[in-house]
């Protein structure tokens, strides 16, 4: 029978691959601690031996009689007695026996050697001399150990001096004892005190280290790049170096991991989504081909799952702000980590949509678009938006619609705006226009069995079904989605971000968030419910009047009505005077300083509420308009004049008869009134465009160019016509092309450079003639050393003074 193999074995390479390293170290340390506790109990065993020795030799035998009363000739009888020991009890006397056998019982400890290593039961050995070697045994007597007196300072009495001494305490030896030979064994376990480093030597160091374990991560991620589904364990093997934990470089080290790692999913990441296998699928034989694939996409998704945990605990350590045990990263290092760790998750996020754990990704990120860290929240933020542009389908964007929306109410619409303007990169709009396209060219629907009988002959059906087998694999060789299924996750995501709007309007009317919110429906006005039109139009009236608005949310309400009028709503008999009235009136209170706020929305209304309603809009209403834009063209900055005059331009295209305000003569009755706020009644056609000869004059030669153009009326053709890069574009566009945010005048000014040089007076030249020649003359003359008499000067002085 073969003898059972021994499993604890040592563990193969293989195992030593799925072992994590700090699960090994782990190992070591508690090894190392068994070896030295086992040490530690074999040296306490040893000492208590040793000590039960001592005080066995030290301790006095009571003697059965004096050794001083022995006589030389006992001594002699003793020995005749070990002689006879020796012999066989049948030749011995009973007597002797007799006293062998007391002698036995009343000494027999006294007759063993306590030096020796012998047990007690040994026999004994021939001519044993056992009383001598007990007289050998030194004698101590009892006494009392003495006591160690210190001597301290004397005291001085009345009756002489007292000495004073205290006793000496009394130190364990066998304490001693044990720290020496703790210390013994300490001596033994550490090594030599490392040396103390410089700070030159321990930078130096620590590159070195670094770039070690910057070669370790480039081989490893090199060796996974190069062969996946063979080393996808290695993956194991760099995601534990996010443990890094030698203080010097841990904080550098677990970034370039992180990073590394997020690298390396992006590019190992299969295009589908991986689903778990079934038990009959795991039960089923299958080629080696295939269970190789199958390990690779299992440990791919376990690794996936175990580095997104590990970005998670950074990011919570962050948030804690707690110190771990092993004090391997301090509290500073926490905020870096974590900043790399969002930045991973949102590439991530974006990269990487279609694949597991794409939920538990969009749950991280949702409220650290939100942080209080403007970093974090702004890059969350921009990774929403790119993957809302980038998503054609809508799957992931329906499931961060969902998670925003949840976590708005459930703050109480206590958020940052930059959260709901992320909806505004939302496909929605796009989707729906190719819809349309679709709805007008239908594709060709597949013929019945039913109706290929009674149209088609044998032969027609046949070559019917092949073509119509071709077509269908045509269809899944493309691989686009159907539409129905992207118009119906539209419809749901649509759904809940005007949910969202709703909410906010009825319950939050004076949150920060409200301007997002107009700004959002004034986007996807176009695609809400025709019965939802006229409450939205009595909610947003409402908050113009209710004057807590500021004047760019103002804006955003009226541009929201007009878009909700110009799409869907045209079929409505609604009358938005209004609108029209309130955006008349404050008009002047458009902000003309460096940050033009406003500007861009007030031009976009402008665009809805005059040319794209044209036919609702009345002649007078259009003339009013025209004569206040270029009365505010003249106190703002030069891109916001040049939108207004492009805005005017297009209006005296749209209204023909607008022209009459380039003429001085009046038309029909009434006086122009400026001051009053009704578009309608301000008798607008009784007045002249005077500001366009002021623009004329303006410094910036493009306002001076559409000042000009619009004095012309406005020509198509002819020297006072505008290029083409003015004429086509929009008056936001132009807006935007002419913006001074950068601090430059744009466009630049040419340098002037004249060629007549001036001249220029130099020296003399300032000088007059007379005065020249005096100086000549003083100049030439020889100086003359002369005593100093200032007292004959004085009164030559006086007497020369006409007041004397």
């Amino acid at each position: 029978m073969k003898a059972r193999r021994n499993k604890k074995q040592i563990p193969s390479f293989r195992k030593l691959l799925k072992t994590s390293k700090v699960k090994l170290e782990n190992k070591l340390k508690n090894k190392q601690f068994k070896q030295q506790s086992t040490l530690k109990k074999y040296r306490k065993e040893q000492r208590k031996l040793r000590q039960a020795v001592k005080d066995a030799v030290s301790k006095k035998p009571i003697p059965l009689e004096d050794p001083r009363e022995k006589q030389p000739g006992k001594r002699i009888e003793t020995e005749e007695e070990e002689e006879e020991e020796a012999l066989p009890l049948d030749m011995m006397d009973e007597d002797d026996l007799q006293l062998m056998r007391d002698l036995g019982q009343r000494a027999s400890f006294l007759t063993r050697d306590l030096s020796s290593s012998e047990p007690v039961h040994v026999k004994k050995r021939k001519h044993e001399r056992i009383i001598e070697k007990y007289e050998k045994i030194p004698r101590t007597l009892q006494t009392a150990p003495e006591k160690e007196l210190i001597h301290l300072l004397p005291i001085k009495d009345k009756s002489g001096i007292i000495p004073q001494t205290r006793e000496k305490p009394v130190t364990d030896n066998n304490q001693d004892e044990e720290d020496e030979e703790e210390m013994e064994l300490e001596e033994e376990i550490i090594e030599d005190p490392i040396r103390e480093l410089t700070l030159e030597e321990h930078l130096i160091e620590r590159r070195k280290k670094l770039q070690e374990k910057k070669m370790h991560i480039a081989a490893l991620a090199s060796a996974i790049l190069s062969d996946p589904e063979s080393n996808i364990k290695k993956l194991k093997e760099l995601r534990s170096m996010l443990m890094e934990q030698d203080p010097d470089v841990a904080v550098t080290v677990r970034k370039l991991v992180i990073v590394s790692l997020m690298e390396l999913f992006k590019d190992i990441t299969p295009s589908y989504k991986i689903r778990p296998l079934t038990e009959a699928e795991k039960s089923t034989k299958i080629r080696k081909e295939t269970q190789k694939l199958r390990e690779f996409e299992e440990g791919l998704v376990s690794q996936y799952k175990f580095y997104l945990e590990n970005l998670e605990q950074m990011i919570k350590d962050w948030k804690q702000r707690k110190l771990k045990k092993s004090n391997v990263v301090s509290l500073k290092a926490y905020k870096g980590l974590a900043e790399v760790a969002v930045k991973s998750l949102c590439e991530l996020l974006v990269a990487l949509s279609h694949f597991n754990f794409h939920n538990n990704i969009i749950v991280l990120i949702v409220p650290l678009m939100n942080d209080v860290s403007k970093s974090i929240s702004e890059m969350c933020c921009e990774a929403v938006k790119k993957l809302f542009k980038q998503d054609k389908l809508g799957q992931a964007s329906l499931g961060v619609i969902k998670v925003i929306s949840g976590f708005v109410k459930g703050r109480n619409y206590e958020v940052r705006p930059e959260m709901l303007k992320t909806f505004l990169c939302l496909r929605i709009k796009e989707v729906e226009v190719k819809k349309d396209t679709e709805d007008i060219n239908k594709p060709k629907k597949f013929m019945t069995f039913k109706e290929k009988r009674k149209t088609l002959s044998r032969m027609q059906r046949k070559w019917k079904k092949a073509e119509e087998k071709l077509e269908r694999e045509l269809l899944e060789a493309e691989a686009s989605e159907s539409t129905e299924k992207k118009l119906k996750l539209h419809t749901e995501t649509l759904n809940i971000v005007f949910v969202t709007y709703f909410r906010i309007l009825k319950k939050a009317q004076r949150s920060p968030l409200l301007p997002a919110v107009l700004e959002g429906l004034a986007k996807f006005a176009h695609l809400i419910n025709v019965e939802f039109f006229d409450d939205l139009l009595v909610v947003l009236h409402t908050l113009i009047e209710s004057g807590d608005l500021s004047y760019q949310e103002s804006l955003h309400c009226v541009q929201t009505a007009f878009h909700i009028l110009s799409g869907q709503g045209d079929v409505l008999n609604i009358d938005p005077m209004k609108f029209y009235t309130h955006l008349y009136k404050t008009l002047f209170k458009l902000h003309a300083g460096a940050t033009n706020e406003g500007v861009e929305i007030v031009l976009q209304c402008l665009d809805v509420m005059l040319t794209k309603r044209r036919k609702q809009v009345s002649q007078q209403r259009a003339l009013a308009f025209i004569k206040r834009l270029c009365t505010l063209a003249l106190h703002v900055l030069p891109n916001s004049s040049i939108g207004i005059l492009a805005t005017n331009r297009i209006l005296m295209h749209t209204f023909p008869k607008t022209d009459l305000l380039l003429d001085n003569e009046s038309q029909g009755s009434g006086v122009f009134l400026p001051e009053l706020d009704e578009p309608e009644y301000c008798n607008a056609q009784n007045t002249a465009l005077w500001e366009l000869h002021a623009l004329r004059r303006h410094y910036h030669p493009i306002v001076q160019r559409f000042a000009a153009h619009l004095i012309a009326g406005a020509p198509s053709e002819g020297s006072e016509a505008l290029k083409p890069e003015l004429s086509r574009r929009s008056a936001t566009e132009l807006f935007e092309t002419y913006s001074m945010a950068a601090m430059t005048f744009n466009p630049p000014v040419q340098s002037s450079s004249s060629k007549r040089k001036d001249e220029v007076l130099q020296g003399d030249a300032f000088l007059n003639e007379d005065l020249n020649q005096l100086i000549k003359r003083h100049c030439s003359e020889v100086a003359t050393h002369l005593p100093l008499d200032f007292s004959r000067y004085s009164t030559t002085s006086l007497r020369r003074s006409p007041l004397f």
